[in-house]
């Protein structure tokens, strides 16, 4: 978009908010028009934009539709809309709301990229899980839309039908995987009805380890749910029998669960990334350990996450230390570019202590809407950041805000979050260790958790502001998410009041160093094959390992592999050594090869092999053999070369004792008795 010939319409909405037009201009490029009631008496004001042929900014959302409609006949418009009405418009501060305005609107038109789509397919094969005739009742009301099968689980006293238009079966679900479209069932205790019976269901012999398919699940049974995180698996439905109202809903749901659906794909992951596993040797486990709905599974060297299955919570994402895992919804790059507009926007309007609030859509704007017609509105200094979901948030984003020139950050979730909020937690401890560390202040990354309006005023207004950067970063983000997350904490450390090279971190963060024991280290380079990133590097001109700080990821795969167990990982942030180059962690002098000079191996390491020769007696290297011991000298050409021409004879071992057979010890127990004295 070229702002200089871009539109941007601001209306006071029927006088209802001041527009502080000076300071929008101030933030923002672009002509810009003003009106009371834009989508009324003054519509000819937009249309007169429309006819400019140029991109269009609308600070109203409420009448989007009316404007698309209008500029149906104008399909070269570039239409964007921003609220900038119950975000500041409607607040007991918004006289000072301006420069909020501003940054609101300059972050719309921030492009993001286009969404991807999972696609998920279902037939209408239905099974219905239940324990009596509410199962059944529902299987009547949805048997003329899906293909139905009623499984019951321990069934009481159930009156047969007087006819079968589905099957109604006896079992019990074992394990169940699956999604929409392609659930599969083990199942125990599975029998069939009797035809003849009378005044209730009689089911004839059970068996376990009974097999189905369907492509969606009404689970009426009251039981334990069937999946991990049930509210969030595409095609089933739970309802409890006792609730008739949640039945219903539950009914219904399903009657609509015909045809083909897209969901989002809200993780990209790339698998050469991971640092899940290497050798059979379990390292990173993060991703597994927070997946609600068990869409991610170890897959050999690295993980599998199931997009069909996957919730878009976006927990993996957040603590991915290698970024493998990366949200797609929008990408971390691309939502730092809206923020970075957002900040800088906000600070050249004029505004000052910045504190931006993250939310996800359906719980987010509706506080913040019932907040604005209800209550005292956002303060003029919190700029809504609008996210998929709260807990896609890392610490790359967290560290942007101050890195940017922000004083605070707030992350809104309801009372009872819908994700588990575990990662994200950790994610906010993390960056306000490191936050506060650098001089920035105490307390300023937070977690309000609450579905009232008045609450969430009273956090941010009690909120403290931290000291604000008079140096705030500029760069670009793009790329990947390790790199993204490096070059945002470089530039946090440039930008910070009081900055240190060192912060110490808790476990499970996403940097750190590793500790050697160099006297136990016998450079066999296994740390190296193990290493997922790179961080630990031979040098393939000397006896030598090194390490990189920056690209470790703590995910402990080295100190595993370790066959001497003398690494331990140690997680912390080291600005200083992030900016020096290789370190090495231990050198050796060379052996070299007492035939041809040339090195091989490490001085330690033959040295040792031969002390423990020589020490043991081994028979191979004793006496006449003693020679042999030079072959343990040589590189692996000249050693061939010294066998052959010694004709050494690997199997020239000592004389060993003849092999005994049964008659042989009674042949020889008989003699000892014919013998006693042994002559």
């Amino acid at each position: 978009m070229n702002a200089a010939k871009s539109r941007l319409l601001i209306c006071s909405c029927e006088k209802t908010m001041p527009l502080d037009a000076e300071a929008i201009g101030r933030g923002c490029t672009g002509k810009i028009t003003q009106a009371n009631q834009l989508c009324g008496l003054d519509l000819d004001r937009f249309k007169e934009a429309l006819a400019a042929g140029t991109p269009i900014t609308v600070a109203c959302t409420q009448e989007a539709p009316l404007f698309r409609e209008v500029a149906e006949n104008s399909p070269q418009a570039e239409l964007t809309f921003v609220n900038i009405r119950e975000t500041g418009g409607w607040s007991k501060d918004a006289a000072s709301a301006g420069p909020k305005a501003a940054a609101l609107i300059a972050a719309a038109g921030e492009e993001m990229p286009p969404l991807q789509l999972v696609t998920l397919e279902s037939s209408g094969v239905a099974l219905i899980y239940g324990r009596d005739e509410i199962a059944i009742e529902a299987a009547q009301r949805l048997a003329d839309r899906l293909d139905i099968t009623v499984l019951l689980t321990k069934p009481g006293d159930v009156i047969p039908r007087r006819a079968n238009e589905f099957p109604v079966l006896k079992g019990t679900i074992r394990n169940a995987r699956g999604h929409l479209g392609q659930f599969e069932l083990a199942i125990d205790d599975y029998a069939l009805p009797s035809p003849s019976s009378r005044a209730k269901l009689v089911f004839g012999s059970s068996r376990d380890g009974a097999s189905s398919t369907c492509d969606l699940i009404l689970d009426l049974s009251g039981g334990t749910p069937l999946f991990p995180a049930h509210e969030l698996r595409p095609g089933y439905l739970r309802a409890d029998p006792r609730d008739k109202a949640a039945v219903e809903r539950a009914i219904a749901d399903a009657g609509a669960l015909v045809g083909t659906f897209d969901k989002p794909r809200f993780v990209n992951f790339e698998p050469s990334l991971c640092a899940h596993s290497r050798s059979s040797i379990t390292g990173c486990t993060r991703c597994l350990d927070l997946c609600p709905t068990g869409a991610i599974a170890p897959n050999g060297n690295a993980v599998a996450i199931d997009a069909n299955v996957c919730a878009g919570c976006g927990s993996c994402a957040s603590v991915c230390p290698t970024g493998a895992a990366s949200y797609a919804l929008p990408s971390a790059d691309a939502l730092m570019r809206r923020l970075r507009t957002l900040l800088q926007t906000y600070r050249k309007a004029g505004g000052s202590e910045a504190v931006v609030l993250f939310h996800d859509g359906e719980h987010g704007e509706d506080i913040i809407d019932a907040l604005a017609r209800f209550g005292e509105g956002l303060p003029a200094n919190v700029l809504p950041l609008r996210v998929n979901e709260v807990t896609q948030i890392g610490p790359e984003i967290i560290a942007s805000v101050f890195a940017y020139g922000g004083s605070a950050a707030a992350l809104l979730t309801r009372g009872k979050p819908r994700h588990d909020i575990t990662a994200l937690r950790r994610a906010v401890e993390t960056s306000d260790t490191i936050i506060s560390a650098l001089g920035f202040g105490t307390g300023l990354v937070r977690i309000v958790e609450t579905d009232d309006p008045d609450q969430l005023r009273a956090a941010l207004d009690a909120a403290p502001r931290g000291v604000a950067t008079q140096k705030p970063a500029s760069f670009m983000p793009r790329g990947a998410k390790r790199g993204v997350l490096e070059t945002t904490f470089r530039e946090l450390h440039l930008a910070a009041p009081a900055p240190v090279d060192v912060v110490p971190l808790a476990p499970g963060a996403p940097f750190g160093t590793v500790n050697l024991n160099v006297d136990g280290c016998t450079l066999c380079h296994a740390c190296v094959t193990a290493c997922p990133t790179g961080a630990l590097s031979d040098n393939p001109d000397r006896a030598m390992l090194r390490f990189t700080e920056s690209l470790c990821v703590q995910c402990g795969l080295c100190q595993s592999t370790c066959p001497e167990k003398v690494i331990t990982t140690e997680p912390r942030l080291d600005f200083q050594a992030w900016n020096t180059p290789q370190r090495v962690l231990k050198e050796e002098e060379p052996f070299s090869c007492i035939a041809c000079g040339k090195p091989f191996g490490t001085k330690s390491s033959i040295d040792r092999v031969l002390a423990k020769l020589g020490s043991e007696r081994h028979w191979m290297f004793q006496g006449a053999n003693a020679k042999r011991l030079d072959v343990i000298k040589m590189c692996a050409d000249c050693r061939v070369e010294a066998v052959v021409n010694e004709s050494f004879d690997p199997h020239a071992v000592p004389q060993r004792p003849p092999v005994m057979s049964t008659e042989d010890y009674l042949r020889a127990r008989e003699a000892k008795k014919d013998d006693p004295l042994g002559s």
